[in-house]
């Protein structure tokens, strides 16, 4: 994918991160690094989940798996509840949009149904 061209991933573990290619990062090759640009996945069982910080900056290019949703919809997700959502999408994650292309991050879709998985560290009120 172009959008991707001109970052790397790097692995630690169960979780990638994502930085953006420099001619700077051979000259570092020989250290030891712990952690390095964007956290953008983790591994959650058989799921890659994309971090929340990661749909926000590349949600906006996302062509599938999109769900737009309006402020009672967000409320209800935001309250616990799981709303219905029609999709070829069988199972996984969803990028969550409000208003069009203003991405608030990821819902789960299951049986038809999304779960938030938006940050409870978040001020979610501010989302609305």
């Amino acid at each position: 994918m172009t959008l991707f061209k001109d970052y790397l991933l790097f692995r630690r573990k169960d979780n990638w991160y994502i930085m953006r290619k420099s001619p700077q990062e051979m000259s570092a090759y020989h250290l030891k690094v712990s952690k390095v640009g964007l956290k953008a996945f983790n591994r959650i069982g058989d799921f890659l989940k994309p971090t929340t910080r990661m749909m926000q900056v590349f949600g906006p290019s996302a062509t599938r798996a999109r769900m737009e949703i309006d402020e009672g919809q967000l409320r209800s997700l935001l309250s616990g509840d799981d709303i219905p959502f029609e999709t070829d999408v069988e199972k996984g994650y969803v990028v969550l949009t409000l208003k069009g292309n203003r991405v608030l991050g990821l819902g789960f879709l299951i049986n038809g149904r999304v779960r938030s998985q938006l940050p409870r560290k978040e001020v979610r009120e501010a989302m609305v």
